[in-house]
């Protein structure tokens, strides 16, 4: 049985992954700064749960050790989303998990899978391939693409397996509550009318969260396939659409306030991700 370490266990995404690694047969150490989170968590009493605030990190420490030598990490854990625009992504987050990540690789760890984003493309538009330049636009992005390069680095010193997830746009219960669907999940229960939105003209790539969290275990669980992957459905929808079918499945209606709020400023109006390198990990699923 694999021991997979899961940080960030507390998070939308950390539920889900660590559903998928039992359904994988993996024993699960989780570990988040969120003790008291955790414990309420329908996962807490089947896991391993080890607590861990990378704040804290000490580099003195033995963290392959620490957390019980585990066989491959999966590392969600990335603190003050969504504010992406922060100075803090790459002054305090960015050294913090390069250390932590090297810290463990130096002790032994060989397998290591981390979720970066779909920003790092920055502002290129259309079908983005995992061999396009990164070009980040905002500090989230940055930080993020940074830390990939600076692990490409450490694998000149140390042999282990790098396996970088950019996610796209994802959806479920327990997301944050400022997010799309929340929104307007929010506004349909309290009964409302009208649903403020963007013009919905937007072209994003979406996939149901517990898809996102069994491709990210298939990625980590694997050995063959290194480098940058693309998380996503490799389908582009409207905003507008994507609302639309959702409504539909719902069998809800609500007047669309199109144009309400401005488009956001860091990201492009067209894109979708290309899967092929990710449908050549879990064709076998």
């Amino acid at each position: 049985m694999q021991k997979v370490l899961v940080t960030g266990a507390t998070g939308f995404i950390g539920n889900y992954v660590i559903a998928a690694l039992q359904q994988s047969g993996c024993h699960v150490i989780a570990t988040s700064s969120n003790e008291a989170g955790a414990k309420n968590k329908s996962w807490y009493n089947s896991v391993q749960y080890i607590p861990f605030n990378l704040q804290q990190f000490d580099d003195s420490v033995n963290y392959q050790q620490y957390f019980d030598n585990p066989d491959a990490v999966i590392h969600l854990a990335w603190e003050g989303l969504p504010h992406y625009k922060a100075a803090f992504h790459s002054e305090e987050n960015l050294p913090r998990h390069f250390a932590f990540i090297k810290n463990l690789v130096q002790h032994g760890q060989q397998n290591i899978t981390i979720t970066g984003t779909c920003l790092e493309y920055g502002m290129q538009e259309g079908c983005l391939t995992e061999d396009m330049p990164a070009l980040p636009a905002n500090a989230y992005a940055i930080a993020k693409d940074s830390l990939r390069k600076q692990l490409e680095q450490l694998q000149q010193q140390y042999t282990f397996r790098l396996k970088w997830v950019r996610l796209f746009y994802m959806y479920g219960a327990g997301q944050n509550p400022n997010s799309l669907l929340s929104q307007l999940h929010s506004a349909l229960e309290k009964g409302e009318t009208v649903f403020n939105m963007s013009g919905g003209e937007q072209v994003r790539d979406y996939l149901p969260v517990d898809k996102v969290a069994e491709y990210i275990v298939a990625i980590a669980l694997q050995q063959n396939i290194q480098g940058i992957i693309n998380c996503c459905s490799g389908k582009g929808i409207t905003v507008k659409e994507f609302v639309a079918n959702y409504l539909k499945k719902q069998n809800k209606t609500i007047t669309l306030n199109l144009g309400f709020y401005p488009y956001t400023d860091y990201e492009p109006m067209r894109f979708w991700g290309d899967d092929g390198k990710l449908r050549s990990i879990i064709k076998n699923l």
